[in-house]
């Protein structure tokens, strides 16, 4: 707001009418950038734009998300946006284009889930408005398909989890298109990514080991200054006055008892009326009793409050000028420095802190105010005044007239000729934040009036009328020092900046005098930091008014922003330095900032300091131009310097301002300010939005202002975002907290409502992406390995030959007989023991009891079964004993067992279709299981997940017959199958191995040596038992070694947390193994309960180890905490270690009980991109911890081979682990018996080398091998092998290999809010998903700080971020995520996302 006319004419020498301080900051800023041209400009480019018109994908919001006024919550959802029919129409028009297309297009997205999207889609996100417009063309993209099917794979299960499975076949090769919303914005996007870029950074050669950040490298074109070295600029120098004052309080003592009836200052209120005048008189008067009552009125006459020199904090609100008057100049006579301050609005304002510590630092411990004032402060409920965040402890003073005490007759102030004793303290907020007190001596005061009165032909009597706010800057010199007039001929504008205070003022113009100056310079010019005046392209012009000539006594030159003070050519933007006697001193306690300040020296050309003159830097950007002119371009705090160009905050809000905004956005609340991500300066544009806009007339204008600044700035924006109204931080005068503003953007609490990231566009200094160089053929690879005197990377574990064992292995070939002799020897000797969740045992089985319960499950499955020997059977059981007397019933039969989980009641059609599946694909004859379940099976819910009429025979094992067996099976040769393996992986595949009897044995007695088990011992099992090593352990170890089992199912933990420690504490349990979601469970659920443990006695000091059983990257994180939070209770740091298995091979390493601990490396993730191995220091940037997964078993040989090439690798390679050992698998049992996968991962020989003869199993998992410098048990080295992740997870981007989990760790560590996370790629995309677990207002925040984190740690750009509810990522019982799943409901847009957005 700008003063009414009526407050032109004032009655009084001197009228402040400050009433009007909510001029925002922004308010004036607005005006000068109301030129036409600019408005013109922005139009013209954004019709440029519009000639190449692309579909931007919309983000896609949920609607409960933000709903900003009732208005917008009473309305329907938009009918026109997703309404079915429009749904369908699109869904035909999508059909009939895919038609079209099939002929050209083979592979095709098969899309799985077609009845389940249309619902989904409209009831879920109805804010597809930008799509029934531009995007019919895009829809005839149908995606090309990935996941090329081919039938030797082993089965995919990921189909079988929705509604329908369609499985491609070649009568219609196009398959089905897709009708999901989702793959339509992909495909938007991708069209918008395929347009030129602005053109790249100079390319350079990369080597393969280190990527490289592009750097910059000048433009060959761009302008250079050609100018000759400037000189300083003088001003005309300080007339001299014979009668003038020495010191300003002496003028003020001059004026108050020579004229005391003059008015010296008249405030008006709003509308423009006076409503008080404070006349000479009386503002001398009130200084003078405030400043004896300062001095003497406070403390004791001993003791005084205090001292001249003390640093004192005025408190006064912008309506009340006169009050604060008396105030400074009671301060001032009373010798003490005032620091005036805005008045505290909340505990936490924004700032608020920063001031509090100026204040601190100033050693403040008073503060003056107005009664008024100091009852509208917040207070405590006892009344006191609340501790303002980050302030010191203060006494609150009023210094209304009736509380102070008049002087006595005798007393008077002392007044000395003005030196350079500090007079006042103002505040500065600088760009980052932080306050600081620039200090004015009384020297620099007395003259900077004096030269402003000159510049401005004050005269006495004459009125000045003052907008400004009168506690700093301009106000405070013009309203409450000069107290002179201004003539209202001309508008005169200044330049001032608190640390030079005034710069340059244009002088009050004469009529008729020539009209003021004004340039028209080039953006792009700019931008380099030189002055062309615009000529060519119209669009990107700014013009700038020169602000008048130097002041009168003082010196100005132009010196370079950065770096040592280069004066600037005459062509040349650059800081602006004033050397005159009126400008601050220093800024308040911080020395080293006030050297590089206000003690600047400049220099020349060629380094050497120019004159001795100390010039202060006035953090101004600007020129002198012709006839000595001061032009200003921007302040130093609005700098953006992106890519080695400056642009100006202030330019930016003005372009973003001309987009026509008056729907959408509000003026003036727009923040533009650059973040630094990945090695340059990146912009971020906040603006509040208006609580009607529509999201599409939002998306319309955010996606305008983007292309708008990038025409006409030439500069991309990282970011822009929408906040609801009213919700930025806010400085005193009610402008935007810029650094607030970016403080919370960084870490997260910005809540925008809407979003949307370009980091394709802006960042173009990402490494060139890595070109595989081909032709080095595996055996030059090895020859160079062996040049550079690295080992080849290979290892295994002890020699199974060299090992005595008992007698137990030579005697008996297969697992049934080692029962058959326990029941024998030892009858009643305990194997298993179940416990429930009370920790009570509530099955057990001694060898005596399973062998005669094999024996009578055997023979029901020869009657009742009719099955011959070789047939496969299901068993269906609950993790138990049960299982376990099935499986050996099966092998006295001569049945091959298969373990699955049983579905679960509660989620049958989830889980019931994989069990479907399996009992399909394993060709089983008859299924084993229990009566609940037998009857789950046929129950009505399954029949409508599964068709229930065609399971094979099913057996229920509750009541038995007891009927002996005529004879146990035995099989004719140990390579025949003994049971088969099935299980889902992480990719969505599931795989059936075959174990033969061989390998049985053989993994029993690997497993029997590395943990030293016999039949003395006890371990403790909390672990799914349906493949893998948990099967193994569970069901096989005991029988085969004779110790006892104690079994703890998994799910009693969910009712009794405590159960597994508790039984391992009971049982003074020395081994124990779990798996990862055990250990999570425990971790997550126990860690603030150690002393409760502790107080029920539980004591982990007898765990010798403590296995996690896996087929993963061990998670080091998890293993740690784990072990330091329940050391309180005993558990050695050492006892915690980890498995790894594969499909091919169940068990590679295991620790066991004799042997070096694990030991753990730091990795250089850049490296290991390239799989490369390079060791680093704890601590170094970008350093990956890696644990050792356990020792390698007897008998088992690893060795580290490139997949491309199958030739070995050195150990400084990361390349697929290869297996060789007698407990290998036999192979794939798969519906297509397919021989070539089968050689390719079971029976694979090396390319080339020493170890080329032995056959090798494939695991699918990336590793290295290192030697430590432990000894092994055979007195060698012992050789770790580290696993990092499985080769079928693996993204391949920009030529380089990641690892999700990588990726996933750092976006998990961004946001207190994000509970899990996945990621996976689409058509060379980047997807991430956020699980958000805080509240709805907090999902946008994830967006940027996604994009920000990926780009700085693995130099990636996301292309879709999609935050989601907690618990959508799906996991499986081993604990492991599973992205294919997940990325198949993303594109069947079946998620329910609370927001996706589409990084431009």
């Amino acid at each position: 707001q700008t003063p009414t006319p009526s407050a032109a004419p004032a009655p009084a020498p001197s009228s402040s009418s400050s009433k009007f301080h909510r001029a925002r900051s922004g308010g004036a800023r607005d005006e000068r950038y109301r030129s036409d041209i600019h408005t013109e400009a922005v139009q013209a480019a954004l019709a440029k734009h519009k000639e190449q018109k692309m579909a931007l994908p919309m983000p896609t919001k949920r609607r409960s998300t933000f709903v900003q006024s009732p208005a917008d919550a009473c309305t329907p959802p938009d009918t026109s946006s997703a309404s079915e029919d429009e749904g369908s129409l699109r869904r035909q028009a999508a059909l009939s284009a895919a038609l079209h297309q099939s002929l050209q297009n083979a592979e095709s997205w098969i899309n799985r889930s077609i009845q389940g999207s249309s619902t989904s889609s409209s009831a879920s996100s109805t804010l597809s408005h930008g799509e029934g417009k531009g995007t019919s063309g895009s829809l005839a993209d149908v995606f090309a398909n990935t996941r090329i099917e081919n039938f030797s794979v082993p089965p995919d299960v990921t189909a079988t989890t929705s509604s329908s499975s369609t499985r491609p076949t070649n009568s219609f090769p196009s398959g089905v298109p897709v009708s999901s919303r989702v793959s339509t914005k992909i495909q938007q996007l991708l069209n918008t990514l395929k347009r030129p870029k602005r053109p790249p950074l100079k390319e350079f050669f990369v080597d393969d080991f280190e990527e490289i950040v592009e750097v910059p490298q000048p433009d060959p074109n761009q302008p250079k200054p050609e100018g000759r070295q400037m000189t300083p600029v003088k001003g005309e120098p300080l007339g001299v006055v014979c009668n003038w004052p020495p010191a300003l309080e002496a003028a003020l003592q001059r004026w108050g008892t020579t004229q005391a009836k003059c008015p010296c200052l008249t405030a008006l209120d709003v509308t423009g009326k006076p409503v008080y005048t404070l006349t000479y008189g009386k503002l001398w008067s009130r200084s003078l009793k405030l400043a004896y009552t300062l001095l003497n009125k406070l403390g004791t006459k001993n003791e005084p409050v205090l001292k001249p020199g003390d640093r004192v904090a005025l408190v006064y609100p912008n309506n009340d000028p006169v009050m604060f008057m008396v105030a400074f100049y009671g301060c001032l006579l009373a010798e003490v420095i005032p620091v005036p301050i805005e008045v505290p609005l909340t505990r936490k304002d924004a700032g608020g802190q920063q001031i509090g510590f100026l204040l601190g630092s100033c050693g403040i411990a008073l503060a003056l105010t107005t009664e008024v004032c100091l009852k509208g402060l917040p207070k405590t409920q006892n009344g006191e005044i609340v501790q303002f965040k980050g302030w010191p402890r203060l006494k609150w003073v009023v210094t209304d007239s009736k509380y102070l005490s008049k002087s006595p007759k005798d007393w008077q102030p002392n007044i000395s000729a003005a030196g350079t004793e500090p007079a006042y303290i103002e505040y500065k907020t600088s760009k980052e934040g932080s306050v600081m007190g620039v200090t004015v001596s009384r020297i620099a005061m007395l003259s900077h009036c004096q030269a402003l009165s000159q510049a401005c032909n004050y005269s006495e009597g004459e009125t000045i009328v003052n907008v400004l706010d009168f506690k700093k800057d301009a106000g405070l010199w013009h309203g409450i020092l000069t107290s002179h007039g201004l003539k209202p001929e001309a508008i005169c504008p200044c330049a001032t900046s608190p640390e030079a205070m005034t710069i340059a003022i244009r002088r009050p113009g004469v009529p008729g005098a020539p009209l003021p100056g004004r340039a028209i310079l080039s953006m792009n010019g700019l931008s380099f930091g030189v002055i062309r005046v615009n000529t060519e392209d119209k669009n990107s012009a700014l013009t700038v008014q020169d602000v008048g000539h130097v002041m009168p006594g003082g010196m100005m030159c132009i010196v370079k922003p950065d770096g040592p003070p280069q004066l600037c050519k005459t062509d040349e933007i650059g800081e602006i330095c004033v050397s005159s006697r009126a400008g601050g001193m220093m800024y308040y306690g911080l020395a080293g900032l006030t050297k590089n300040t206000f003690e600047v020296i400049p220099l020349n050309s060629a380094g050497s300091p120019v004159g001795d003159v100390p010039f202060v830097r006035s953090g101004l950007l600007g020129f002198v131009g012709p006839g000595s002119l001061v032009f200003v371009v921007g302040k130093m705090d609005g700098l953006l310097t992106v890519s080695g160009r400056r642009h100006n905050a202030d330019d930016i809000v003005a372009t973003g301002l001309a987009v026509e905004s008056i729907k959408t956005v509000y003026r003036g609340r727009i923040a533009v300010f650059s973040v630094s991500v990945f090695y340059d300066e990146r912009i971020v544009v906040v603006a509040e939005q208006r609580p009607d806009a529509s999201e599409e007339d939002s998306f319309q204008w955010m996606s305008r202002v983007l292309q708008a600044i990038d025409s006409i700035h030439q500069v991309g924006v990282y970011c822009l975002a929408l906040v609801p109204a009213n919700t930025l931080p806010k400085t005193p005068l009610g402008g935007i907290h810029i650094s607030q503003t970016k403080q919370h953007f960084l870490e997260g609490s910005l809540h925008p409502c809407n979003i949307l990231m370009c980091p394709h566009t802006c960042v173009t200094n990402l490494p060139k992406p890595r070109q595989k160089q081909p032709g080095v053929g595996p055996a030059s690879v090895m020859v160079g390995n062996l040049v550079a005197g690295k080992r080849i990377a290979q290892a295994s574990g002890r020699d199974l030959g060299q090992i005595e064992d008992n007698d137990l292995v030579k005697k008996h070939q297969f697992l049934t007989e080692v029962l058959q002799w326990r029941a024998h020897t030892t009858p009643d000797h305990a194997l298993f023991l179940l416990l429930n969740a009370k920790g009570t045992a509530v099955c057990t089985a001694t060898c005596l009891q399973l062998h005669k319960k094999a024996e009578r499950i055997a023979s029901v499955l020869c009657d009742k079964g009719h099955l011959n020997a070789g047939d496969n059977v299901v068993l269906l059981y609950p993790p138990g004993i049960e299982l376990i007397t099935a499986f050996y019933g099966c092998l006295y039969a001569g049945c091959i067992p298969v373990t699955v989980r049983p579905p679960h009641a509660q989620s049958l059609t989830a889980t019931l279709p994989t069990v479907r599946m399996i009992v399909e694909v394993s060709k089983a004859a008859c299924i084993l299981t229990t009566q609940t379940l037998m009857r789950l099976l046929k129950s009505r819910e399954a029949a409508a997940a599964v068709d229930v009429k065609t399971w094979p025979t099913i057996i229920d094992t509750d009541d038995l017959p007891r009927k002996r067996l005529s004879q146990i099976y035995k099989p004719p040769t140990s390579e025949m199958l003994a049971y088969l393996d099935f299980s889902v992986s992480t990719t969505g595949m599931l795989t059936g191995v075959k174990m033969s009897h061989a390998a049985v044995s053989g993994l029993c007695r690997a497993i029997k040596l590395q943990c030293e088990l016999y039949s003395s011992r006890q371990i403790a099992i909390c672990l799914d038992p349906y493949c893998g090593l948990g099967f193994v352990l569970w069901c096989l170890c005991s029988v085969y070694s004779g110790h006892q089992s104690i079994l703890i199912p998994p799910m009693e933990l969910e009712s009794n947390l405590s159960l597994w420690l508790s039984t391992v504490s009971q049982h003074k349990i020395r081994d124990t193994f779990c798996s990862y979601s055990v250990m999570e469970l425990c971790t997550k659920g126990l860690g603030n309960q150690v002393e409760t443990l502790k107080a029920r006695g539980i004591n982990l000091s007898c765990v010798r180890t403590c296995v996690v059983v896996a087929e993963e990257r061990p998670r080091v994180s998890l293993t740690h905490s784990f072990s330091k939070l329940f050391k309180d209770i005993g558990l050695s740091s050492r006892a915690v270690s980890t498995t790894f298995g594969s499909r091919v091979n169940v068990a590679i390493c295991l620790q066991g009980t004799s042997g070096p601990d694990p030991t753990t490396v730091y990795v250089d993730l850049k490296s290991l991109r390239h799989d490369r191995v390079r060791l680093v220091e704890r601590g170094a940037p970008q350093s990956l911890l890696l644990s050792e997964s356990g020792k390698i078993l007897p008998g088992v040989k690893v060795v580290i081979v490139n997949p491309e090439t199958k030739g070995p690798l050195g150990d400084s390679h990361l390349g697929e682990i290869w297996v060789n050992s007698p407990h290998t698998a036999s192979g794939y049992y798969t519906i297509y018996d397919n021989e070539t996968l089968q050689a390719d991962h079971f029976n694979t020989r090396l390319s080339f080398g020493d170890a080329a003869q032995t056959l090798w199993a494939r695991t699918g998992y990336l590793g290295f091998v290192r030697r430590t410098e432990l000894t092994a048990a055979s007195g060698e080295r012992h050789d770790a092998l580290y696993v990092v992740g499985a080769l079928d997870e693996t993204l391949e981007l920009r030529g380089l290999r990641y690892h999700p989990i990588d990726i996933e760790t750092s976006v998990s560590r961004t946001h207190r809010s994000i509970a899990e996370c996945a990621v996976f790629t689409w058509t060379n995309l980047l997807v991430v998903v956020v699980e958000l677990c805080g509240c709805e207002q907090e999902a946008l925040d994830l967006v940027p700080l996604v994009t920000n984190v990926v780009l700085e740690e693995h130099y990636l750009i996301v292309g879709v971020v999609v935050v989601v509810d907690p618990g959508v990522i799906p996991i499986n019982s081993r604990g492991e995520k599973q992205r294919m799943h997940l990325r198949d409901s993303f594109l069947a847009d079946q998620l329910d996302p609370i927001y996706v957005a589409y990084n431009m």
